[in-house]
C-alpha cells in the first residue's frame, strides 16, 4: 500500500518525535508511522484495505499539541522555513538586546536608588526580563501547556518550568516589601535570577536559530536536485510547431525541443541533433557528456552547445531525476536501530528529568544549609532551574536525521543513491566486496572478435544467435546483434524463444530446437563441445568469452567476444583493498576467462560458471562464514544476489530488476563509485555515532553538574544561564558536526 505523507509542525526534540509517533500509531488501521524531526514530516502506512482517514490523523496530531497539514510541495515549505528562520534571527537580536542589560543590572550594577520601597535596579531588570519571558519565550510557554494538556512532556516543558520558576522567585524578591505575607527569606535575600531566565530564553532561541540555519544547509543538496526538475517543456507538433506545456502533460513518445542552456524536461532518446550535456548535478561528473542521435539522455541535464530533439521515454513522475529525489527522500525518513532506541529513551527522558530535578531541589532545600552566599532555598531554586534547562534532549533527536540528510544529499549530488539507513549502517561494517564481471569490472559492451563454424554445419551460427537474442538487453546479446547487423539484416523467425536463467536461450523452428549460450547450457543438452574447447584454450586464456550455438544435439558454431576493462577498475580494486575489504569476483563466465580477468585486476579469489541461484547461494555462504557482504552487479542474473547481500549495489546502466533489488544505485557506470559509496556510508555512520555519543556524554555529565554534584567538593554550581548556553551548544554542535559531511568528495579518476 502506498505511503502517505503529512507535515507536522511544532516538534522541538526527540521526545516530540516519540509523542507524534505514539499518537498516530494508536489510530485504528495504521500499520506504521515514521517521523522526521528536521524535515517536519510524518510518513504513514495503513493496513491493507483500511479506510485512509487522513483528517482523523491530522486531528489527533493537533489534539496532541502539534500542527498538521497536507504535505504538498516541499519547496513551498522550504521557503516558509527560510522566512521563519529570518524572523527567528530578528527575535534573537531583540531578546539579546534586552538580556544583556538585565545581566549587567543583576550582576554588576550597584545601588541606583529606589521607587518607594522597591530596588530600582531590580525593578528595571524585572521589566526587561519580563518582556523577554513573555514575548520572546511565548512559543515555549504555549508549547509547554499544549504538551502538558495532552499528557506528555517535551523540551518546552523543561524551558517553561525552569524560566517560570526563576521569574516567580525573582519577582517575589523584588516586590516583597509590598507582600508582607511572604516568608522573610524573600525580603532578606540579595539573589535574583532575572538574568538566568532571560539568558535561558535568549540562548535557546539563539541555538534554535543556528540550528534552523544549519538544517536548511543540510537539505541544500536535495532541494538542488528538485530545482533541476523543469516545470515546462517545448513540445514539437506533427506540423513542426513548438508549444510550451507543463511537463505533467507530456506523455511518453512526445518529441521535445531542448534549446541551448535549457534542461532536458524528461528522460528520452535523442532523435535529432548532437550536443554536449552537463550532467554534473545528477552524477557529479564535471566533464560534459557528448550525446548524439539514438542515445539516451536524462531529464534534468543541461544542453550546452546545440539544440536537441528528444523523444520522451518516461512520464514526469518516473524519470531518473524523480526516482533520485524519491530515493533520497525515503532514505532520509529512515531510522537506524540505534536511533529507535534513542526515541524510546527520549519518550521517558523528560519526565525522568523533571522528577530528578524536583528531588534534587528538595534534597538541597531540606537536607542542606545552603552553600556560600546561597541559602538552602536559593540553592534549591538554582538546582531546579539548571537541571531542567540543561537536560533538553534536542541533541539526541537531531543526531541521526541531520547526518543522514547531509550524507544522502551529498551522495545524490555525486550520483550515489542510498535507498535507506539500513544500507548505510551495514556499509559501515562491510568487510567483503563481491563483484560481477560483465558490466561491472568490464565496460559491459563486448564486441564479437571471431565467429567459427563447425566444418560439418551448413547453418549460419551468427544469424541463429542474433535471431534468438532479438529483444534481449544482455550485453552479449547486443554485441551479437550488432555484429550480425553489419553483415546482414535478415533474421530467422523462431516459434518460441525461452530464456534459460544464467545459461542462454533456446528456440524452435519447424520442430527443430536451436540454442545459444555458455558451456553449461550445451552440457545440459548433452551436446559435445570438448574438442572445440580444447581448440580454444589459448583464446580463453586471453579473457575472451565464448558463446556456443547448437542445432538439435549438434554444435554448429561458436562466437568469440572480448569485453574491455573499465579504465578505473584497477584503481577501484586497489582502493577497496586499502579499505580492508576482501574482493571476490563472481561471474557466469568460464574459469579460464575469470582467471585471466582476476589476475589482470589483482583479485585473488573468484567464482566462475555461476548461475543466478548459485550467485545468491555463494553470497549466503559468505554470510554464514561471518562476512558482511556488499554485492555489485548490473544484470537480471545478479538480482537475487543483490537482494540477499547485506548491501546490494547496482550500476546505473543495469537492468530495472537489478536496480529494484539493490540498496544503493550508482548513476555513473564507474567502479570507483562503489568504493566512494562505501566510504560515504562509513563517514555518515561515524557522524551519527559521534553525534549520539556526544549527546549522551553531554547529558551524563551536564545533568549531575546541574544537580549540584560538585558543590560539596569544589563549591561550584552550574548557573541557569550557563546551563541554557550548554544546552543550545549541544544541539548546534550536533548539527554543525553533521554539516562537515558537506565537504566529502568521492573518488574521481
Amino acid at each position: 500500500m502506498e505511503d502517505l505523507t503529512i507535515r507536522v509542525t511544532g516538534m522541538t526534540c526527540a521526545s516530540c518525535v516519540a509523542s507524534v509517533e505514539s499518537i498516530v500509531s494508536k489510530i485504528e488501521d495504521i500499520e506504521s508511522v515514521r517521523v522526521n524531526l528536521p524535515l517536519e514530516k510524518a510518513t504513514i502506512r495503513w493496513s491493507e484495505g483500511a479506510n485512509q482517514d487522513l483528517d482523523a490523523v491530522k486531528k489527533a496530531i493537533r489534539n496532541g499539541g502539534f500542527g498538521s497539514e497536507e504535505y504538498i510541495d516541499p519547496r513551498k515549505y522550504r521557503q516558509e522555513s527560510i522566512d521563519h528562520t529570518n524572523k527567528m534571527g530578528t527575535q534573537v537580536i531583540a531578546s539579546l538586546i534586552l538580556t544583556v542589560p538585565t545581566f549587567l543590572l543583576t550582576m554588576f550594577v550597584g545601588n541606583i536608588g529606589q521607587i518607594s520601597d522597591i530596588d530600582l535596579r531590580l525593578f528595571i531588570a524585572f521589566i526587561l526580563s519580563s518582556i523577554v519571558y513573555i514575548f520572546a519565550g511565548r512559543q515555549f510557554h504555549i508549547g509547554a501547556w499544549k504538551a502538558l494538556l495532552s499528557g506528555r512532556a517535551n523540551m518546552d516543558v523543561l524551558v517553561h518550568i525552569g524560566t517560570t520558576t526563576a521569574m516567580i522567585w525573582s519577582s517575589l524578591v523584588v516586590f516583597a516589601p509590598f507582600l508582607e505575607f511572604l516568608p522573610s527569606i524573600f525580603s532578606s535575600t540579595p539573589h535574583v535570577y532575572f538574568d538566568g531566565a532571560a539568558f535561558i530564553i535568549s540562548f535557546i532561541l539563539l541555538g534554535n536559530w543556528l540550528e534552523a540555519k544549519a538544517k536548511l544547509r543540510a537539505t541544500d543538496a536535495v532541494f538542488s536536485l528538485m530545482d533541476l526538475k523543469p516545470k515546462t517543456g517545448l513540445v514539437v507538433g506533427v506540423d513542426g510547431s513548438v508549444s510550451e506545456i507543463p511537463i505533467e502533460e507530456i506523455v511518453e513518445g512526445t518529441e521535445m525541443l531542448v534549446k541551448v542552456g535549457q534542461a532536458v524536461p524528461l528522460d528520452g532518446v535523442v532523435v535529432k541533433g548532437s550536443a554536449l550535456i552537463d550532467t554534473s548535478m545528477m552524477t557529479g561528473e564535471s566533464t560534459p557528456l557528448s550525446i548524439k542521435e539514438n542515445e539516451t539522455v536524462m531529464g534534468g541535464t543541461i544542453v550546452l552547445d546545440s539544440p536537441l530533439h528528444v523523444k520522451s521515454t518516461k512520464h514526469h513522475d518516473d524519470t531518473i531525476l524523480a526516482n533520485v529525489i524519491a530515493l533520497v527522500d525515503e532514505a532520509q525518513m529512515g531510522k537506524a536501530p540505534i536511533q529507535k532506541l534513542v526515541d524510546r529513551i527520549s519518550a521517558v527522558f523528560v519526565p525522568m528529568v523533571v522528577i530528578c530535578a524536583v528531588l534534587a531541589s528538595l534534597g538541597w532545600m531540606f537536607f542542606s544549609e545552603g552553600y556560600g552566599d546561597y541559602n538552602s532555598t536559593e540553592l534549591a531554586i538554582m538546582v531546579l532551574v539548571s537541571t531542567l534547562v540543561i537536560a533538553c534532549p534536542c541533541a539526541l533527536g537531531l543526531a541521526t536525521p541531520t547526518a543522514l540528510m547531509v550524507g544522502t544529499g551529498v551522495g545524490a549530488q555525486y550520483g550515489l543513491l542510498i535507498k535507506g539507513i539500513d544500507a548505510l549502517q551495514k556499509s559501515y561494517t562491510t568487510n567483503t566486496l563481491v563483484l560481477d564481471k560483465t558490466g561491472t569490472l568490464t565496460v559491459g559492451k563486448p564486441s564479437v572478435t571471431n565467429v567459427t563454424t563447425i566444418k560439418s554445419a551448413s547453418d549460419n551460427p551468427l544469424m541463429i544467435a542474433a535471431s534468438l537474442e532479438t529483444g534481449s538487453t544482455h550485453p552479449i546479446a547486443e554485441a551479437i546483434s550488432e555484429a550480425h547487423s553489419k553483415v546482414s539484416k535478415e533474421l530467422m523467425s523462431f516459434d518460441k524463444v525461452e530464456n534459460i536463467g544464467g545459461m542462454g536461450l533456446q528456440g524452435y523452428l519447424d520442430g527443430q530446437e536451436y540454442a545459444v549460450g555458455n558451456q553449461a547450457l550445451m552440457e545440459s543438452k548433452d551436446i559435445i563441445i570438448s574438442d572445440t574447447i580444447q581448440e580454444l584454450t589459448e583464446v580463453l586464456k586471453n579473457g575472451t568469452t565464448v558463446v556456443f550455438v547448437s542445432k538439435g544435439k549438434a554444435l554448429i558454431g561458436c562466437i568469440e567476444m572480448k569485453d574491455e576493462l573499465r579504465d578505473t577498475t584497477n584503481l577501484a580494486i586497489s582502493k577497496a583493498k586499502n579499505l580492508g575489504l576482501e574482493v571476490i569476483m563472481l561471474t557466469g563466465d568460464r574459469v579460464e576467462t575469470a582467471s585471466t580477468i582476476s589476475k589482470e585486476v589483482g583479485i585473488t579469489r573468484f567464482e566462475a560458471d555461476s548461475k543466478p541461484d548459485e550467485k545468491a547461494a555463494f553470497v549466503k555462504k559468505l554470510q554464514k562464514e561471518g562476512a558482511t557482504v556488499a554485492m555489485i552487479g548490473d544484470g537480471v542474473n545478479d538480482a537475487a544476489a543483490l537482494a540477499i547481500a547485506d548491501v546490494g549495489i547496482a550500476m546505473g546502466a543495469g537492468s530495472d530488476i537489478a536496480l529494484e533489488a539493490a540498496d544503493i544505485v550508482l548513476l555513473r557506470d564507474d567502479l570507483l563509485d562503489v568504493v566512494s559509496t562505501l566510504e560515504l556510508g562509513k563517514a555518515t555512520m561515524s557522524k551519527i555515532r559521534g553525534n549520539l555519543g556526544w549527546a549522551f556524554v553531554y547529558n551524563l555529565v551536564g545533568i549531575p553538574l546541574a544537580m549540584g554534584a560538585l558543590i560539596t567538593s569544589t563549591g561550584w554550581l552550574l548557573p541557569p544561564a550557563f546551563a541554557a548556553g550548554a544546552m543550545a551548544l549541544s544541539s548546534v554542535s550536533v548539527v554543525f558536526n553533521s554539516l562537515t559531511l558537506r565537504s566529502w568528495k568521492p573518488h574521481r579518476a
